[in-house]
């Protein structure tokens, strides 16, 4: 991994497991050795209201917070949030978004999440391991198989 800082902006509703994603992503750059800043807003209502998170790691980073327009990746699990924060997104960035997923291939809908942070992971140069570690630290023993088959799902999905 060479220098540079990856900013990864994560939006949706509250309760969909924006915070969760952007806490896992965070461990894992952590678990890979690499220097981890995190910041969340949460909207006027925590169930249901708008909710972002950004996740910045490299091998130094000096603050939590994405400069406008320089998300890397834009990762989004509410449609209606795209248009409220495609302003983060970098002219080179990657916009994912819960349309990527089928959610037909997902056993349980509640890890589409996971999903998408799977399908993020394929574009990041974190190994294998440490997502499967972070997603062990920060997941309820008895939900860990679904995210773990909804994690791999995304991760085959990279355009």
């Amino acid at each position: 991994m060479d220098n540079k800082v990856v900013n990864v902006t994560f939006a949706g509703l509250g309760g969909q497991g924006v915070l969760k994603v952007s806490d896992i992503l965070a461990d894992a750059a952590f678990l890979a050795g690499l220097d981890v800043k995190k910041s969340e807003v949460h909207g006027m209502s925590q169930r249901g209201g708008s909710v972002c998170s950004e996740v910045r790691y490299g091998a130094e980073v000096f603050s939590p917070m994405v400069p406008t327009g320089s998300s890397d990746f834009l990762v989004v699990l509410e449609e209606t949030q795209v248009v409220v924060n495609d302003h983060k997104l970098a002219p080179t960035g990657v916009l994912l978004t819960v349309n990527d997923i089928d959610m037909d291939k997902l056993s349980n809908k509640k890890s589409m999440n996971v999903a998408l942070l799977g399908f993020l992971s394929s574009y990041l140069d974190i190994p294998e391991e440490c997502w499967t570690k972070a997603l062990k630290n920060n997941l309820p023993e008895k939900i860990q198989e679904v995210n773990f088959e909804a994690f791999k799902y995304g991760a085959s999905l990279k355009k």
